[in-house]
């Protein structure tokens, strides 16, 4: 019987399939493989043994979260409490981008921002539209719920950002813990202690670990550039690198205000590591 692992904690799978749950084991082959089951993957099971026999091929895997076949990333992205991380959203994006996966960022807590704030918030909600970043907030449940219609959806941002919150505003059935931010670490405490797809409409979403730090490791400096959609603006030479060439656009862009600053700043921090 074909399934989905939905859930994973310790050694013991739950794949849904055909309308069913199956809690399974995986077979002692996928060790001798090297290979390790995901939430995401796509299995044939035998539903009376309660075994997994076969991972079928992925369209796409993350290390951190562990999932496979992400069609969409919802990047949750706290503006206050804790206060706005571009250069995490950044690399969020460059990730998600990298392995095919569509983005989809999403603001939070702008009730907490004053008229000023909020502006600069609008004004980085146009800006990502702009390059093709569909960017909302977590008030525009309709438009959340239109967009993931039909696919598996990954939530992802720093501990605190409000990923379970939004989770229980689209489903209030679900009832995820959520705990409030550490006045004395200045960050938010951990809630979500596993990888889990939920059902929600037409959709599997997977409320995520938190996290604050994301390993670039696996991009080449290459890689990187490319995930900067902005940064296909015809410079002279294919191979730009956007850093120390003369005649180069991206760096026009940049300075004439057309390419967010802070982006091309995240960009060259993240490519420091090959220097």
């Amino acid at each position: 019987m074909n399934g989905t692992i939905i859930r994973i904690i310790s050694n013991l799978y739950t794949v849904e399939a055909e309308g069913k749950v199956y809690e399974c084991r995986a077979r002692g082959k996928f060790r001798l493989d090297e290979l390790t089951p995901l939430v995401g993957d796509k299995v044939l099971i035998d539903p009376k043994e309660n075994y997994i026999l076969e991972l079928q091929t992925r369209k796409n895997s993350l290390p951190r979260p562990n999932i496979a076949n992400v069609d969409m990333a919802l990047l949750i992205t706290s503006t206050k409490e804790p206060n706005l991380d571009l250069n995490l959203l950044d690399k969020l994006l460059s990730v998600v981008i990298h392995n095919d996966i569509k983005p989809i960022i999403c603001f939070t807590k702008i009730d907490l921002l004053n008229s000023k704030e909020k502006k600069e918030i609008k004004k980085l909600i146009k800006y990502y539209n702009k390059i093709g970043v569909i960017c909302l907030t977590n008030q525009d449940l309709k438009k959340l719920t239109k967009v993931m219609a039909n696919r598996i959806v990954v939530l992802a941002g720093q501990s605190g950002a409000g990923k379970s919150t939004l989770l229980n505003k689209l489903d209030k059935s679900l009832n995820l813990e959520t705990n409030p931010i550490s006045k004395a670490l200045g960050r938010g405490v951990h809630t979500t202690r596993h990888v889990e797809l939920f059902k929600y409409k037409n959709s599997l979403i997977a409320d995520t670990p938190g996290f604050s730090a994301l390993d670039l490791s696996d991009l080449t400096p290459e890689n990187i550039r490319d995930a900067f959609l902005e940064f296909n603006v015809g410079c002279e030479f294919k191979s730009c690198m956007h850093k120390n060439e003369k005649e180069c656009e991206v760096k026009n862009q940049v300075n004439s205000g057309k390419i967010l600053a802070s982006r091309y700043q995240n960009y060259l921090k993240f490519g420091e590591k090959y220097r």
